[in-house]
C-alpha cells in the first residue's frame, strides 16, 4: 500500500549516492531534529550552559549568585546561592551556601540550605542542613543540625526566581529570650514541645 507507485507496482528503495566527496575540514552537521521537533506545544529547550569555576588558587570574599553550575576548589568568603553547587576536595567555604543540587567534597563552615544535598566521604562540615534530600557518605564529617524540609503543592508551582527557596524558620519566645552563650546566629526551636 505504502510502497506502490502510482502506477501499482511496488516501489524500490533509493540507492544510496556514491559521487559525494566529504571535506574532511568542514564542520560536521548538526545532529538530526528530535522525534518531537520544536512547534506547536513543545516546551521550550534550556540552552546547555558550561559551569563555572573558582581554581584551588583562587580567594573570593563576597556574595555568588546566578542560576548557573559552579564548581569551587578554592577559597570563598561569604554567601553563594546558586542552581547546582560542586564544592571540590580542595575547596574551603566559610559561609551560608544555597542551591538546587549541593554536593560536597570538601570543607564547609557555615549553613546549607538545599532540594538535594550530597556528603561524599571526604566532606567536613560544620553547620546546619536544611534539606529535602540527604545523602552522607561513609567517612564523611558533619557537625551540626539537619533538618528536612518538604515542599507543599502550593511551593512547588513554578515561581520567577530559580533555586531552593525554604520557608522562614518560626523562632520561639523562649528561644528568642535565651540566647546561647558564644552563638552570634539566630536560636530556632525545631520542636517546642520536646521541651516539656
Amino acid at each position: 500500500m505504502f510502497n506502490r507507485s502510482a502506477n501499482g507496482s511496488r516501489s524500490q528503495p533509493p540507492t544510496p549516492r556514491t559521487d559525494l566527496q566529504v571535506d574532511p575540514a568542514a564542520p560536521a552537521p548538526a545532529p538530526a531534529a528530535a522525534a518531537h521537533p520544536q512547534g506547536f506545544g513543545a516546551a521550550p529547550r534550556a540552552p546547555v550552559r558550561n559551569p563555572s569555576g573558582f581554581g584551588a588558587d583562587l580567594v573570593f570574599e563576597g556574595k555568588i549568585s546566578g542560576d548557573g553550575e559552579l564548581l569551587i576548589d578554592g577559597l570563598v568568603k561569604g554567601e553563594i546561592h546558586v542552581s547546582r553547587l560542586v564544592i571540590g576536595e580542595h575547596a574551603q567555604i566559610e559561609g551560608t551556601v544555597r542551591g538546587n543540587s549541593i554536593e560536597v567534597r570538601g570543607r564547609v563552615h557555615g549553613n546549607i540550605e538545599g532540594k538535594a544535598v550530597k556528603l561524599y566521604e571526604s566532606a567536613h562540615v560544620e553547620g546546619d542542613i536544611l534539606h529535602e534530600q540527604l545523602s552522607i557518605d561513609t567517612g564523611a564529617y558533619f557537625q551540626g543540625r539537619c533538618q528536612q524540609y518538604r515542599q507543599t503543592a502550593a511551593q512547588a508551582a513554578p515561581s520567577a526566581s530559580v533555586g531552593f527557596h525554604p520557608p522562614a524558620p518560626s523562632v520561639t519566645p523562649a528561644a528568642a529570650a535565651a540566647p546561647v552563650q558564644g552563638f552570634a546566629g539566630q536560636v530556632i526551636e525545631l520542636d517546642p514541645a520536646a521541651r516539656s
